[in-house]
């Protein structure tokens, strides 16, 4: 069996108001998704076929309101948010999502602070 092929998409920015502090959720701060689609591009490959494969623009357009949209407290919560999105279609099999939070309110210095999940079909 081979490895599945995969789509990327990184760096994705969005503005959220996401966090457990006030201010995060009033002054809204910028989020960087990455996400790594798993999935077989063969059928999409042999037939040049954009409807065996996800059109990563508008993944990348839904990916981003989903960032922007409705507040909540953890960038988990937002990881698997995205990470249904990525599930939505049928072809994708499994998905990886990292969420980068580069200001979060941490009291020391850093340059990055991010959650990776990896989801796959029930």
């Amino acid at each position: 069996m081979t490895a599945p092929d995969e789509i990327t998409l990184t760096g994705l920015r969005a503005i959220g108001y996401h966090g457990v502090y006030e201010q995060e959720r009033v002054e809204g701060q910028l989020f960087i998704v990455d996400v790594t689609l798993h999935l077989s591009l063969a059928a999409a490959a042999s037939g040049d076929d954009l409807n065996a494969t996800v059109h990563y623009g508008e993944l990348a357009d839904k990916v981003v309101r989903a960032v922007e949209s409705d507040p909540v407290d953890l960038i988990e919560t937002v990881a698997e948010r995205v990470a249904n999105l990525a599930l939505a279609y049928p072809v994708v099999d499994t998905v990886t999502v990292t969420v980068h939070k580069p200001s979060a309110p941490i009291a020391v210095p850093f340059a990055d602070v991010s959650v990776t999940i990896r989801r796959g079909r029930s």
